[in-house]
C-alpha cells in the first residue's frame, strides 16, 4: 500500500465528517421519535429534556384554538357570574328585588326601557318591567339563575344514573346487559316531553320551591338514555384491557373496578354530552313553562319570562326581547363549548 492512500482511520474520520450528527448542533434535524425508522434516526443533544404532555393539556390546548369555543365559554362565564351577583347589586344599589311590586299605583305598568313612568329618560330599569312594575333585569338574572340551575343540576342527576347505568350493563355484559339495554329502548320509545309532564302532574307541588326541585327531578330522570349508551359502548371497549384485566387478577371487586378503573377512563365523552344535555334542558324547561308545568311565580326562569312576554308582543316587546334574547345567547354559547369539547377531546382530531 502506498503512502498517498489513506488509512482506515482517516477514511472513517471524513465518512464521520458527512453524518448528521457530525454537523453543528443548529444544523441538527431531528426526527420526531412518532416517525423514526430506528433509534438511530432519534437525536437528543447533550442537556435536552423532552417534556410530557397530557389528554387534558392537549384538549385544553386544542379547545383554545377553536374561536367559536372560546367564545362560547367567555360568553357562559359571564352569564354566569351575572346571573348570581346581578340581582344582589340591582337590590343594593336601586332597591328592586325579582318580586318587587311598587307602592304607587301609577308604577303598576310596564314602562319602556330607559324610561321612568312620565316618559322621561331614567337607567332605573334599563330592560323596562312588566305589566306588575317589576324590574325587568332584576327577573331575567334570576331567570338565568334558575335556568341555569335547572340544566346543570338535571344534568347531573342524568349522568348520575346514566353513567352507573350503562357502566354496569357493560361491564357485566352477556343477559343482564341485554335485558338493561332492552329496558332503556323501551324508554326511548315513549315521548320524551310526554314522560316529564306525567311526572309533574303525578307530582305535583303546591310550592314554587317544591315545583322547582320536581323539576329537577323530572328532567334528569328522563334523560339519562343517551349518557347510559355512551358510556355502556365505552365500557365495552375498555373492560378488556389489560390494566382491567390486572385489576381482576389480583382480586378487586367489581363495583371497584366499574367505578374506580373503567368510568374515569371514560369521562372525556361524558364530559362533552354533559355539556350539551345543559341547553337541551334549558329547552325542556322553557317548553314546559309555556304549558304551565315550569318554574311557578313568584319565581321566574327565562322560559316562563318568554311565555308572559309573548302575550303582550304586540305591545310590550321588550317583554320578550330581552329573556329571548339573553336565552338565546347562552344556548348558542353553550352549544359551541360542547362542540368545541367534542372536537378537543377526539382522538381522530389530534395531530
Amino acid at each position: 500500500m502506498s503512502n498517498d492512500e489513506p488509512t482506515r482511520p482517516d477514511l472513517e474520520l471524513q465518512h464521520s465528517a458527512q453524518r448528521p450528527d457530525a454537523l453543528p448542533d443548529a444544523d441538527l434535524v431531528h426526527t420526531p421519535p412518532e416517525f423514526a425508522v430506528s433509534e438511530e434516526d432519534v437525536h437528543v443533544s447533550e442537556g435536552e429534556f423532552i417534556v410530557g404532555t397530557s389528554l387534558w393539556r392537549d384538549a385544553w390546548r386544542r379547545l383554545l384554538k377553536n374561536k367559536l369555543a372560546v367564545f362560547g365559554l367567555i360568553v357562559t362565564i359571564l352569564i354566569i357570574i351575572a346571573a348570581i351577583i346581578g340581582p344582589p347589586i340591582i337590590k343594593a344599589t336601586t332597591g328592586y328585588t325579582y318580586d318587587y311590586i311598587p307602592n304607587n299605583a301609577d308604577l303598576i305598568k310596564s314602562i319602556p326601557p330607559f324610561r321612568s313612568a312620565d316618559g322621561s329618560f331614567s337607567w332605573a330599569h334599563p330592560m323596562g318591567t312588566d305589566n306588575s312594575g317589576r324590574d325587568l333585569l332584576a327577573r331575567v338574572l334570576l331567570g338565568g339563575r334558575i335556568s341555569l340551575m335547572v340544566g346543570i343540576i338535571s344534568t347531573l342527576v342524568s349522568l348520575l344514573i346514566g353513567v352507573s347505568y350503562g357502566a354496569v350493563a357493560g361491564y357485566l355484559g352477556g343477559r343482564i346487559d341485554s335485558l338493561m339495554m332492552r329496558f332503556v329502548d323501551v324508554l326511548y320509545s315513549l315521548p320524551y316531553i310526554i314522560l316529564v309532564i306525567v311526572l309533574l302532574a303525578m307530582f305535583r307541588s303546591n310550592t314554587p320551591t317544591g315545583q322547582l326541585v320536581l323539576l329537577f327531578i323530572a328532567l334528569g330522570s328522563v334523560s339519562w338514555l343517551t349518557m347510559a349508551r355512551i358510556v355502556r359502548g365505552q365500557i365495552l371497549s375498555l373492560k378488556n384491557q389489560e390494566f382491567v384485566l390486572a385489576a381482576q387478577a389480583t382480586g378487586v371487586s367489581t363495583p371497584r373496578i366499574i367505578f374506580r378503573h373503567l368510568v374515569p377512563n371514560a369521562i372525556g365523552p361524558v364530559i362533552v354530552y354533559a355539556t350539551l344535555t345543559i341547553p337541551s334542558v334549558m329547552l325542556s324547561e322553557a317548553f314546559l313553562s309555556f304549558l304551565g308545568l315550569g318554574v311557578q311565580p313568584p319565581l321566574a326562569s327565562w322560559g316562563s319570562l318568554a311565555a308572559d312576554g309573548i302575550q303582550n308582543l304586540g305591545i310590550f316587546p321588550w317583554q320578550l326581547i330581552f329573556p329571548g334574547v339573553v336565552m338565546a345567547l347562552a344556548l348558542f354559547s353553550l352549544n359551541f363549548l360542547g362542540d368545541g369539547l367534542r372536537d378537543a377531546l377526539d382522538p381522530q382530531m389530534r395531530r
